[in-house]
């Protein structure tokens, strides 16, 4: 009975993956057009890192995929560090970036970058690292606005708000 059931998810598996290939001839020009495509309709990082986007809070900073971006109080402005790590990144992941210059659109504060222990590039507004809230699941989403009193939604300059759309506790963060 396991080995039907087995055989059966590995002919499913199977079928899925041959569905996800392309008709090209295997050819290294189809190849790398392929790639080029993938990366062009995938949300690109670099192109626009960050983002100034109208949200319930006012003008706020997003990331490339529009997903509102969060300073953390327990930080040290300018440090050049991140405090969050363990638990606390599951529930709050930073905001990575592929390069030490990333691009931004509509944000006129100070963008920077620092390097987390894991090596990845963390993207930094007026020295303040930036992270995204596991909660908020659409653009335009604040739900990590006002967290524990703690998390803060910031504007394109930079400048934290302080307004709150609904008291937040969330035990540990």
């Amino acid at each position: 009975m396991r080995r039907s059931i087995l055989n059966s998810a590995l002919a499913v598996g199977l079928v899925v993956l041959a569905g996800c290939g392309s008709d090209d001839d295997g050819g290294s020009d189809a190849a790398s057009e392929t790639t080029a495509e993938a990366s062009s309709s995938a949300p690109a990082e670099e192109e626009a890192v960050l983002a100034a986007a109208d949200s319930n809070l006012g003008e706020i900073v997003v990331d490339g995929r529009g997903m509102t971006v969060y300073m953390f109080d327990k930080d040290t402005q300018g440090s050049g560090v991140s405090t969050c790590s363990g638990d606390c990144l599951v529930a709050w992941p930073p905001v990575i970036a592929e390069s030490e210059s990333p691009s931004v659109e509509g944000v006129s504060g100070e963008v920077g970058t620092i390097t987390r222990d894991d090596g990845t590039i963390q993207v930094t507004l007026e020295g303040w690292p930036l992270y995204l809230w596991k909660d908020d699941k659409a653009p335009g989403d604040t739900t990590g606005q006002g967290v524990n009193g703690v998390w803060w939604v910031l504007t394109p300059d930079g400048t934290r708000v302080t307004a709150t759309t609904a008291p937040a506790v969330v035990p540990g963060y």
